[in-house]
């Protein structure tokens, strides 16, 4: 069958209006946040609320929950939340997925980014952060502190409040008195200067205070950045025959 010349040269032009016509999902006529407009009267894009609007659940009016923070802007002394047993393992949970990197599965600045050469962040148990109000450290997980991000978008309130109730439990573990421990507590304690068991041994084994790596040699006298890493490979690293990354 033959097609006639002008037949062919619609159908191209049909495909070329076609292919213009063409948008991606990337650009979607949309205004941006505060992006002016030309379409209103005010020159904004986005509306004002109505007056007598109220935020359904963001009204956040418990300031001591929602910023860690009293009436005067001071750091509170006390949980505007009940702490119990339940609450404590979350917050562990918590903390070992956001804080144990950086801060060390017992709160001593040895995590492991400390370990691959990022700056130590300073230990729990020194008496500055052992005095520290409890609303100090929401405040630091909310807002930041020095090279520390804030943490606000991955853990919510609550969350924060039980991680600070974990870091206490952390804290008072290093400098727990044996007299508090009941009497049953206190037989299964090991005597100063006595071996450890071969049960105490293995949990000790199972459940290291600072993860085992064996990049390094010499940590924390020496961090590095462990072989394969791109960056320079630190004096504390162990030499590897594996290529660096790119």
């Amino acid at each position: 069958m033959r097609i006639h010349p002008i037949s062919t040269l619609l159908l191209s032009g049909l495909g070329l209006f076609l292919g213009g016509c063409r948008q991606d999902m990337q650009d979607q006529p949309k205004y941006k946040p505060q992006r002016p407009s030309d379409f209103f009267a005010d020159g904004r894009s986005g509306r004002p609320e109505l007056e007598g609007t109220v935020a359904r659940g963001e009204l956040n009016a418990d300031t001591a929950f929602y910023s860690g923070k009293d009436e005067k802007g001071d750091d509170v002394a006390v949980f505007p939340v009940a702490v119990d047993k339940a609450f404590l393992q979350r917050g562990q949970q918590r903390y070992e997925i956001y804080c144990a990197p950086c801060h060390g599965r017992i709160g001593n600045g040895l995590g492991m980014i400390v370990r691959r050469g990022f700056k130590q962040p300073p230990s729990y148990h020194i008496d500055r952060l052992r005095n520290a109000p409890v609303g100090h450290y929401y405040d630091v997980i909310s807002n930041g502190y020095g090279a520390m991000l804030n943490y606000s978008q991955q853990v919510q309130p609550r969350d924060r409040w039980a991680i600070v109730a974990y870091i206490r439990a952390l804290q008072y573990s290093q400098n727990a008195n044996i007299n508090d421990l009941t009497a049953d507590a206190r037989a299964k304690v090991p005597a100063a200067g006595k071996p450890l068991t071969p049960a105490e041994q293995a949990v000790q084994k199972n459940q290291p205070l600072v993860p085992n790596d064996t990049d390094f040699y010499n940590f924390p006298a020496e961090p590095a950045t462990p072989a394969g890493v791109p960056g320079a490979i630190g004096a504390g690293a162990r030499k590897s025959n594996q290529p660096e990354r790119k």
